[in-house]
C-alpha cells in the first residue's frame, strides 16, 4: 500500500511539472498571454501604436497641407492620369503647355487644401484600434500601422474626402483649367474625346500622398529613437 501511494504521488508531481513547463512554454508564445511576448502589456501595445499613428497622422498632414506640399515633394506630386498624358503631349505639342502647367498646379494645390481638414478622420479610426490588431502591427512589418489605418479608413476617407476635393478644385480654379484643357483637346479632329474623373483621380492620389507619409513617418519612430517623442513610443519602439 505505501509502495503504490508513493507511486501515486511521484505520477501526480510529476504530472504536474510537465504542465507547468507547456503553461509556460504557451505563455511565452507570440499572441498569447497578457504580454504577448513583448514585455509589455496588452494596453501599452495599444496605447504605443495609437500615439505612433496619431503622431505619424499630424505630421503627414501638417506636411502635405501647406503650400507646395504636394506640388513640391516629387514622390506624391500629382500629374495628369495615364488617360490624359496623350492630351498633355498634343496640347504641349501645339504650344498650350502653360494651360496643362495651370492645370496640374491647380490639382496638387487642390489636395493640398484638401488635406487641411483630415486629421479628425484619421484620429476617430485611430480610437478603435483593438488589442488583437495591437500585438499584430507591433510584430508585423516596418509599416503595419499605416497599411492598418488604410484598410480600415479609405473607404470613409474617399466619402469624405471627395466632397472637399471637389470644393477644393473648384476654389483653385482646377476645374476651370481642366476644363479648358480638355475642351481644346477635344475640339482636334481625329481625336478620341476624354473626359477623366478629375475630382476621384485627386481624390484617389491626394489620399495615397497621405498615406505614403504616414508610411515614412511610422518606420522613423519605429527606428528612430529621435521621432519617439512621446514616453509611450519610447517604451513600445524603444523595446
Amino acid at each position: 500500500m505505501i509502495a503504490v501511494v508513493m507511486n501515486l504521488f511521484f505520477i501526480g508531481s510529476y504530472a504536474q511539472g510537465i504542465n507547468g513547463i507547456l503553461n509556460k512554454a504557451k505563455s511565452s508564445l507570440p499572441g498569447t498571454g497578457s504580454n504577448s511576448g513583448t514585455g509589455l502589456s496588452n494596453t501599452d501595445i495599444v496605447s504605443g501604436l495609437k500615439d505612433a499613428l496619431r503622431v505619424g497622422a499630424d505630421s503627414s498632414v501638417k506636411r502635405v497641407s501647406k503650400v507646395d506640399g504636394f506640388f513640391g515633394n516629387a514622390a506624391i506630386k500629382i500629374l495628369m492620369p495615364p488617360e490624359a498624358q496623350k492630351v498633355e503631349k498634343t496640347l504641349r505639342s501645339m504650344g498650350m503647355g502653360s494651360m496643362v502647367d495651370k492645370a496640374i498646379l491647380s490639382m496638387n494645390r487642390a489636395a493640398e487644401d484638401a488635406s487641411k481638414g483630415v486629421g479628425d478622420i484619421f484620429w476617430n479610426s485611430i480610437k478603435g484600434m483593438s488589442i488583437t490588431d495591437g500585438v499584430g502591427i507591433l510584430k508585423g512589418s516596418d509599416t503595419a500601422a499605416t497599411s492598418y489605418l488604410r484598410k480600415n479608413t479609405s473607404s470613409q476617407l474617399t466619402v469624405k474626402f471627395r466632397p472637399t476635393i471637389d470644393s477644393s478644385l473648384k476654389k483653385v480654379d482646377a476645374t476651370k483649367y481642366w476644363n479648358d484643357v480638355f475642351s481644346n483637346y477635344n475640339k482636334l479632329p481625329f481625336v478620341k474625346k476624354v473626359n477623366p474623373d478629375l475630382v476621384g483621380y485627386v481624390t484617389d492620389k491626394a489620399l495615397s500622398g497621405l498615406f505614403y507619409n504616414i508610411a515614412l513617418e511610422e518606420q522613423k519612430i519605429r527606428k528612430d529613437p529621435a521621432a519617439q517623442v512621446t514616453d509611450i513610443l519610447k517604451k513600445v519602439f524603444g523595446k
